[in-house]
């Protein structure tokens, strides 16, 4: 009987955290309670009694642990941005063949390796799109039973080295979840990158090398007649054919670097410098210091690429900008160290 208040608590807490608008999306996509079953709900009254009713029908129909992490992953997917991944890659050993995979088989193996190290662990999984498998961990102890108000999501694209793992205060389960991923996947050792984003659409996109298909393309290369180059017309023709010279070749420069499509979103990049200081005044203040000086510089912004991608056309920055700025994509990462040479 305690185990169903626990079910029920699980699942009122879940829904309560779901928007109106969205209700019946959820709902309908967690295929737990029949579309009958779901009619004789009044989705007009007050949230809290919509909930009652709710957690009614799934106690007639005896829902589990697994039934309630269900919805929480469907929830999740839909908010996805509401946490914030990190991407992991793992590696096979040289020479090493190319297994075939079985998703059955990666599910089963990766629930007994944590089952063995955890006495209380629970694992859920839902299949996506694209080969992928979400992967729900609420964590106990030996003496603990899980707790489902505190999980790991794990985002894995089957046949692919790369996982998104949801970003959690237990990094003691950090170890545990990459020993599970990489035998389960038939790869070697993993690692942690240097990319983490809200925008997990964007972070796969960009480590999956997808921009041209993910984000719609769509062609930026107006005509220089037709762009308003907000020129005054009474200016020196000279000056006139530079200014147009010129932001062609921004334009050019831009595109080459950043392509003609719209840019992943991300909203930070970040980077770490460490430098000696460096002085041919024998006598320069800092010249004797041992330890190198530090700083850290963040850029944020609601679309950090684009925004880059805009800061040459605008006049702001000269281009090409600095390949620190511009590296993201092809380097998938957005935290650096930059060190002396």
């Amino acid at each position: 009987k305690e185990m169903d208040e626990i079910v029920a608590e699980f699942i009122k807490r879940t829904i309560l955290k779901i928007p109106m608008a969205e209700m019946m999306t959820i709902l309908k996509a967690w295929d737990f309670l029949s579309e009958s079953q779901l009619q004789t709900i009044n989705f007009r009254k007050r949230k809290e009694s919509l909930v009652h009713d709710l957690v009614m029908l799934c106690e007639e129909k005896h829902a589990n642990v697994n039934d309630a992490a269900l919805l929480d992953i469907i929830y999740t997917q839909f908010h996805r941005h509401q946490k914030v991944w990190d991407v992991f890659q793992m590696t096979k050993e040289p020479g090493e063949d190319i297994d075939l995979f079985d998703m059955k088989q990666f599910k089963s193996s990766f629930k007994k390796i944590l089952q063995r190290a955890l006495k209380n662990v629970s694992v859920t999984f839902k299949d996506a799109e694209e080969n992928a498998v979400w992967i729900r961990i609420a964590w106990g102890t030996q003496c603990k039973k899980p707790n489902q108000y505190k999980p790991t999501y794990v985002v894995y694209y089957s046949q692919t080295p790369y996982a998104f793992i949801s970003s959690s205060r237990l990094r003691s389960s950090i170890p545990l979840l990459g020993q599970a991923l990489t035998v389960a996947s038939k790869h070697h050792r993993i690692v942690k990158m240097d990319f983490r984003s809200r925008y997990l659409d964007s972070l796969k996109a960009i480590v999956f090398k997808q921009y041209n298909q993910t984000f719609e393309t769509h062609n930026a290369t107006t005509p220089l007649q037709e762009r308003n180059l907000g020129l005054d017309i009474n200016l020196d023709s000279r000056i006139i054919h530079e200014n147009i010279i010129e932001k062609d070749r921004v334009q050019r420069v831009t595109q080459e670097i950043f392509g003609d499509y719209p840019q992943p979103r991300l909203e930070f990049a970040q980077y770490k410098l460490e430098t000696k200081f460096k002085s041919d005044l024998n006598r320069g203040i800092l010249a004797e210091r041992k330890e190198p000086l530090r700083c850290l510089v963040k850029f944020s912004s609601p679309n950090l690429l684009e925004a880059l991608k805009s800061l040459a056309p605008a006049g702001i920055a000269d281009a090409p900008l600095s390949p620190l700025l511009t590296c993201i994509p092809q380097k998938r990462m957005n935290y650096f160290k930059i060190k002396d040479k």
